[in-house]
């Protein structure tokens, strides 16, 4: 073990989750042992334990981390259209998916019904739905109840399409967001004045 650095407690606390983001992420959840963590941080098992008090507890801090991230870097600006908006907001989520493969998996399939880890997913998502119905053309309370209720639903099949895909990729990337944009574009037409994007779908195949 290198020799340990003294660090505020936030500091400290900072670069374990960092160091245990690092392993959720480069590890599957079961091959990741808090001692790892402790000896790739340099510092004791008792500090981590500090900390952290278990590994759950490490790996929800890490999640919901993760989750604050995401929500910051998801940008739905009025002044975009929406499919720029449903294009940016995919592309920051499915390249943290990508990058954290491992993590992401353990949080939907290893802790499946673990309630901190579904609280944590779930915050996020109904975050999300309420930014994308702040930027909706809604008619009224009625519209915006029943697009709630899709947006609720689009979320969760994105979620299970996306965790489906990592475990085996069938198709390409851009092909799995444009089949996320194309499925709640085509739920939201029947229930807004107007088409959201009438240029939608993009001609030509997806690549990448």
């Amino acid at each position: 073990m290198s020799s340990r650095q003294r660090l505020t407690p936030d500091a400290r606390r900072a670069q374990l989750l960092a160091v245990g983001a690092r392993l959720f992420a480069a590890h599957p959840y079961a091959d990741v042992q808090m001692e790892h963590v402790a000896e790739e941080a340099g510092v004791s098992r008792a500090l981590l334990y500090r900390h952290f008090p278990s590994k759950h507890a490490l790996f929800a801090a890490v999640y919901r981390q993760a989750a604050d991230r995401l929500l910051a870097e998801t940008r739905l600006d009025p002044a975009d259209s929406l499919v720029d908006q449903l294009i940016q907001g995919m592309d920051v989520h499915l390249d943290y998916f990508v990058a954290n493969r491992n993590a992401v998996l353990a949080a939907n399939r290893v802790l499946a019904g673990d309630p901190v880890i579904q609280t944590i997913m779930t915050n996020e998502l109904d975050a999300l739905r309420g930014r994308l119905l702040a930027v909706l053309p809604l008619a009224d309370e009625r519209a915006r109840e029943a697009v709630s209720g899709v947006l609720r639903s689009w979320l969760v099949f994105v979620q299970v399409l996306v965790v489906d895909w990592l475990s085996d990729e069938t198709c390409t990337r851009t092909q799995v967001r444009d089949v996320c944009v194309g499925a709640v574009l085509g739920a939201l037409r029947p229930l807004l004045a107007d088409d959201p994007a009438p240029d939608w779908p993009r001609s030509g195949p997806a690549r990448r």
